[in-house]
């Protein structure tokens, strides 16, 4: 009887070390990824979320380019040249969005997963709710960021978290 509480007992010890020695691994990591510059992060948030795709993933290639008409990109290319495709789209995406001054980093990389016509909308697609809040200087954006973790119409806790992810490293106060 002894023994079986003793097990327990060292086994619920050796739990709190690992999960203290996991805590502080994620802390540090935490730590070197706030100490980079925002770009850097935002490119960061998107190789994790985006990964490297694939030929099962045509039309898209490296890390979430949809690819053009016109366009000739590998399926199957190195992560340098992905890496390089991907700052490339969002630079393009920061000049779209450099209106909004500090917000535009954040709008780009929103704008890099659900497309920038969503957000400024066209034709009969109206203004997202976001756009037009950041428009009337409302800086009170968290719901409206959190809002964007639909896929076919059915609400995605795995986007919900990216996008709360995606709004500590990149949203400036």
């Amino acid at each position: 009887m002894k023994t079986k509480i003793g097990r327990r007992l060292l086994a619920l010890l050796v739990c709190v070390q690992v999960f203290t020695a996991l805590n502080a691994q994620a802390q540090r990591g935490a730590d070197r990824l706030f100490s980079l510059p925002p770009f850097e992060r935002a490119v960061a948030c998107i190789k994790h979320y985006e990964g490297l795709h694939g030929p099962k993933n045509y039309p898209y290639v490296g890390y979430g380019h949809r690819l053009l008409p016109g366009e000739r990109l590998s399926c199957t290319m190195t992560r340098r040249q992905a890496d390089s495709l991907l700052r490339a789209d969002l630079k393009k995406r920061l000049v779209t969005f450099r209106r909004f001054g500090r917000n535009s980093l954040l709008l780009a990389v929103l704008s890099y997963n659900v497309g920038e016509y969503r957000l400024l909308g066209y034709g009969k697609q109206p203004k997202s709710r976001l756009v037009q809040k950041l428009e009337s200087g409302d800086r009170d954006i968290r719901s409206e960021y959190i809002s964007f973790c639909r896929y076919r119409g059915k609400a995605l806790k795995a986007m919900r978290l990216r996008r709360r992810v995606e709004l500590a490293l990149l949203y400036e106060k």
